[in-house]
């Protein structure tokens, strides 16, 4: 049975070469073959021992999950849908603005968080994905973009930012909670941020969680990135019927893990995201109180207009509500901005995520998005 290098991180990579009888320093020159050229064929690593190229060819391998179908939406916003295995997919997310390229995610094959205002979440869940199928997203989509030259967005990105280098920032916003697959998660978090892998500044990479107030406080400890939380409520009894996970760690303790994990952030605040509700969460009662809940929490707002999907339940907010909602946050001297929907025509936008989940909790019926042929 053949090893994938893409489970790897630096400090695992060193002690498998240590395993095959390499020395350490073979550990750094294959980290920049795989993630930084992107390379799968080990005789083409040619700063490596011919010897231990022919060894690897025959111990390891290097595998991506395999692309679906790839589709690009008006605005140039990109998704794509990876095979990992026995009928399930998972989708990931490319956005381009003119001053950065956003890579959006997943970490698991569904979510058993069942919140109520995402697809993802009205699927179920099947499994966590393994290091290899999350930074596998990353690898392919680098490595396509690198290689895509007709893409004149990412060439802008590219002269905009003087970075060589269409992925700029990583936000683990995609597909499942990811602190609830927290070790392979971190791992391939190492890799985003190793200098012989992609390179990425703590800043730039984001971690989302509906608040797994134990996970977090680990995040803290173990690799600092910056933190996004789900809130999309100013109140217990609120946050239970959109984020069941609330009933388990309520808004009170989710505060304060976010004041711990400031100590060592990145970045002096968090970013709480509000998905605009028509009718629900969206009152300038409900305004006020999320004033008066954040006020000792360094925080800004991301206010999202609600993306709906087959079989939900809810409308997204008028622009007027969101407008007074984000208004009321912003007179209380708030940083607030309302996140522009991207990739919406082909269901790419946030909480629009879908891919292909045979659900193993069987909560719901999976909703298949359709695959292109």
């Amino acid at each position: 049975m053949t090893i994938n290098l893409l489970d790897f991180n630096a400090k695992q990579l060193t002690n498998y070469c240590k395993e095959i009888g390499e020395k350490p320093f073979r550990a750094k020159q294959l980290l920049r073959w795989i993630h930084q050229v992107g390379t799968t064929d080990f005789s083409a690593m040619s700063d490596l021992a011919k010897v231990l190229r022919q060894k690897l060819s025959l111990i390891a391998t290097v595998e991506a999950p395999t692309v679906i179908s790839d589709h690009l939406a008006a605005d140039g916003t990109r998704k794509w849908l990876f095979s990992v295995g026995t009928g399930n997919g998972i989708e990931t997310v490319f956005i381009p603005e003119a001053n950065r390229g956003t890579l959006c995610v997943s970490s698991q094959v569904g979510c058993a968080l069942a919140c109520s205002f995402c697809s993802t979440g009205k699927q179920g869940f099947n499994r966590n994905l393994s290091v290899a199928e999350i930074i596998g997203q990353l690898w392919w989509v680098n490595k396509t973009l690198k290689l895509d030259l007709v893409n004149t967005t990412a060439n802008n990105i590219t002269q905009a930012t003087g970075e060589n280098r269409a992925i700029s920032n990583v936000v683990m916003m995609g597909m499942g909670e990811p602190l609830a697959n927290f070790e392979n998660v971190v791992t391939a978090l190492d890799l985003m941020l190793d200098d012989n892998a992609y390179g990425l500044s703590r800043r730039r990479v984001t971690v989302s969680t509906s608040g797994l107030v134990p996970a977090m406080d680990r995040l803290r400890e173990r690799c600092p990135v910056a933190l996004a939380v789900s809130l999309h409520a100013p109140n217990d009894a609120l946050r239970d019927k959109l984020v069941p996970i609330n009933k388990k760690y309520p808004i009170k303790e989710l505060l304060s893990a976010c004041q711990r994990y400031l100590q060592v952030a990145p970045r002096d605040f968090v970013t709480f995201e509000y998905v605009m509700l028509d009718g629900i969460n969206d009152s300038i009662e409900h305004a006020h109180e999320l004033v008066k809940l954040v006020r000792d929490t360094p925080c800004k707002f991301n206010l999202i207009p609600f993306n709906t999907f087959p079989g939900s339940e809810y409308q997204r907010s008028s622009a007027k509500s969101i407008q007074i909602f984000r208004d009321i946050l912003m007179q209380a001297g708030l940083i607030v901005t309302i996140r522009k929907t991207r990739g919406g025509d082909i269901a790419a936008a946030c909480g629009q995520l879908a891919g292909q989940v045979q659900d193993k909790t069987r909560r719901s019926t999976p909703q298949v998005m359709e695959v292109a042929r």
